[in-house]
């Protein structure tokens, strides 16, 4: 009698799960791609949202993950971290209370990191454009920021140009003014030929910064405060 109420049970279980499949629908919000919830995921999703407001959350179609990491710039948001999570993962937090603990701690720890980060960039005079995260299918997580790679640019010539004109005090006053001229027509050439942004991935938020800094100030040294992840929930 018992071996049968657990195969009733059982095949119960599986029945109610499989409809609540069935019944999945599209979600409001950031999406990339058509994900679709369930409404217990849905439900859940709303309170992780809720819990994490200092957060922009994109939900993300199973099938277009790869797609929503490349475009990372398209999310800009520079006083927010971006998180991307795939639909797949809300689907099993809202089920698994283990899995959901552990990603949910990945998101706390980028969530309180976050404003150390943007000092850092900030107070080295890099324009932010977003920042975000991405929670692998391992537990293991990574970040992303995009960058205004111009802006910096021309910052660094300015700061060289400004050397050489120390150094260029006995300049004849013709000789120097050619000089400029010709300075100013070369930053303009070269800025139509620079990249506008740059998206720099990493593992960890020191690694983030240190990559920023090696590509835009390789004359300036920004010094990490603290060693965190970077969150980005597709894998």
């Amino acid at each position: 009698m018992s071996t049968i109420s657990q195969v009733e049970g059982n095949r119960i279980a599986s029945e109610y799960e499989a409809e609540q499949t069935k019944k999945k629908s599209k979600v409001p919000g950031k999406t990339v791609g058509n994900p679709e919830l369930s409404e217990k995921a849905q439900k859940y999703y709303e309170e992780l949202k809720k819990k994490y407001s200092n957060m922009d959350f994109v939900l993300v179609s199973k099938d277009m993950k790869q797609q929503a990491q490349a475009q990372a710039g398209s999310y800009a948001n520079a006083n927010r971290m971006v998180v991307l999570i795939d639909e797949e993962k809300i689907e099993r937090m809202a089920e698994d209370e283990t899995y959901r603990k552990q990603y949910e701690s990945i998101i706390q720890n980028a969530s309180t990191k976050l404003p150390q980060l943007q000092n850092s960039l900030q107070s080295a005079g890099a324009k932010l454009k977003t920042v975000g995260m991405k929670v692998n299918d391992n537990g293991t997580a990574s970040f992303f920021a995009v960058i205004d790679k111009s802006l910096s640019a021309q910052r660094e010539r300015i700061s060289k140009k400004a050397e050489e004109k120390k150094e260029a005090k006995k300049t004849a006053k013709k000789k120097e003014a050619k000089k400029e001229e010709a300075e100013k027509l070369k930053d303009k050439r070269l800025q139509k030929e620079e990249q506008e942004e740059i998206t720099i991935t990493a593992s960890t938020m020191d690694e983030l910064i240190q990559k920023i800094n090696d590509v835009l100030y390789p004359w300036k040294q920004i010094e990490p405060e603290y060693v965190g992840q970077h969150i980005n929930y597709l894998g």
